[in-house]
């Protein structure tokens, strides 16, 4: 597999770089702001790319994203956007572009997370509203939203195993009063190099059920951006996530 990555010398560009040599596939350029060295070109739009690929993997940000739609669009490119912090245009303009090509959204490609949102929906229609959600998530002091996608994710899924009707609320403070029953509570915590850590609590009466994931190296994401990927290739246009994936696993 040929792959075009963009956002190429960041964290997770690295990480799937490294674990594409390991497993026989090629990155054959990369995209990035702030190029470094690396065993491949690095240009810095996607203006620039001359090479061919089969897939292109974006670990980068929201900002660009029109371009590079566009430029998937053209070379009729499957694109896998591992990227959170989407505005309404921005969901827009990729549902859009999906009519055009197959795309793979997801704000978090762990195999172990995908599983826990499906358990979570299921907890949620077993403990019914006799049982209170709440999530928490961790992660390191670099990351810039919150809460994490991965949270909101799992706050969807839990809503749709209550049946709807879910009030996302977003931290407490001050006097709040009684906790609602229509309440979903997501948190963030942010500090040192934590890599990622979710935590679904059902809190019932006399009590709790508690579903986790943690991430303990960001391999886990490169791994299944990989498989991701290969299963992107050859799709017909249209949008696709993790549940689409896990179809042929589970």
């Amino acid at each position: 597999m040929k792959i075009l990555l963009v956002g190429a010398c960041g964290r997770m560009g690295r990480e799937v770089g490294a674990l594409a040599g390991e497993r026989g596939d090629t990155v054959v350029c990369g995209v990035d702001l702030l190029p470094s060295p690396m065993p491949f070109p690095v240009v810095l739009s996607v203006a620039e790319v001359a090479e061919s690929a089969d897939v292109l993997i974006d670990f980068s940000s929201a900002n660009g994203l029109k371009e590079r739609l566009a430029f998937c669009a053209e070379r009729r490119l499957p694109a896998l956007l591992a990227l959170t912090g989407y505005s309404a245009a921005d969901e827009e303009l990729v549902g859009e572009s999906a009519k055009r090509i197959p795309i793979f959204k997801t704000g978090n490609l762990s195999i172990g997370v995908s599983l826990m949102r499906l358990l979570a929906k299921k907890a949620a229609q077993a403990l019914g509203d006799g049982f209170d959600a709440e999530i928490v998530e961790r992660h390191h002091n670099q990351k810039k939203d919150a809460p994490s996608g991965t949270a909101l994710m799992l706050a969807k899924s839990v809503e749709e195993g209550f049946g709807g009707g879910k009030e996302f609320v977003y931290g407490r403070e001050g006097t709040v009063g009684a906790r609602k029953k229509s309440e979903i509570g997501i948190h963030a915590v942010r500090g040192g190099n934590i890599v990622g850590e979710h935590e679904v609590m059902f809190a019932g009466e006399d009590e709790i059920v508690t579903i986790t994931h943690s991430a303990r190296s960001r391999k886990v994401f490169a791994s299944g951006a990989l498989k991701a990927a290969h299963w992107l290739i050859g799709r017909a246009p249209g949008l696709y996530d993790m549940d689409d994936l896990l179809e042929g696993m589970i």
